[in-house]
């Protein structure tokens, strides 16, 4: 689960990459508006989380320009901007969600775990296929009940394949949903992942399309 963070305040977006890491997320993080909508534009992030009162850009303007584009990606807007007017005017311009400093971290979690649900059209935060479950808020998989411990990657790699089952995900899709734009990458991350897998599993979990990237069937 990919996240852009825009934020130009650098100990809070510091403090919010820190607490959204363990949840499961990748978090990309800049700090002004041209950077965030070139970085909306070119790349596929399952949410963003946008401070209005930005440098270069206003977090209005990006959400505006990101919705004319027909840029779907669920918005929650995080600013100190508290009155009426301004909710009306972050909601109007696309906002999904609309959260004011200074905010309790474990409310930002719930409310981008809802956004989640919505965008994935789910309405409880779990997944099951095969006999395999996973649930995206305490991060607990199983199967056929019997726990399975994962590492933060191979959990991050299996939720963005059950969530998008019959669908081909390319590699670079996948490693951009595993690892933020700091993190370094072994030529060989993903297979080795995909690899733990199918062995923690079953073999025929994941299917490699060669050439493109894998999925798991259709059940």
């Amino acid at each position: 689960m990919r996240i852009l963070l825009v934020e130009d305040d650098k100990a809070l977006g510091e403090g919010i990459r820190t607490a959204l890491k363990p949840e499961g997320y990748t978090v990309d993080w800049v700090q002004d508006g041209s950077s965030a909508l070139h970085a909306l534009s070119e790349e596929s992030f399952e949410l963003a989380v946008l401070d209005l009162g930005l440098p270069r850009m206003d977090g209005l303007q990006v959400l505006k320009r990101l919705r004319a584009a027909a840029n779907p990606v669920p918005v929650l807007v995080l600013t100190a901007r508290d009155s009426t007017a301004d909710r009306i005017a972050g909601l109007d311009a696309g906002a999904d969600d609309y959260l004011v400093k200074p905010f309790a971290v474990a409310e930002l979690k719930a409310r981008l775990r809802a956004l989640l649900r919505r965008s994935f059209n789910r309405p409880q935060p779990l997944l099951e296929y095969r006999g395999i479950s996973l649930d995206l808020v305490s991060q607990a998989v199983s199967f056929r009940g019997q726990t399975v411990n994962l590492q933060r990657k191979e959990f991050l790699l299996l939720h963005e394949l059950l969530a998008q089952p019959g669908r081909v995900l390319t590699r670079d899709k996948l490693q951009q949903a595993l690892y933020g734009w700091d993190e370094e990458v072994e030529s060989n991350a993903l297979e080795v992942h995909v690899h733990h897998l199918r062995k923690k599993f079953f073999p025929e979990l994941i299917r490699t399309v060669r050439g493109v990237g894998y999925l798991v069937d259709k059940v």
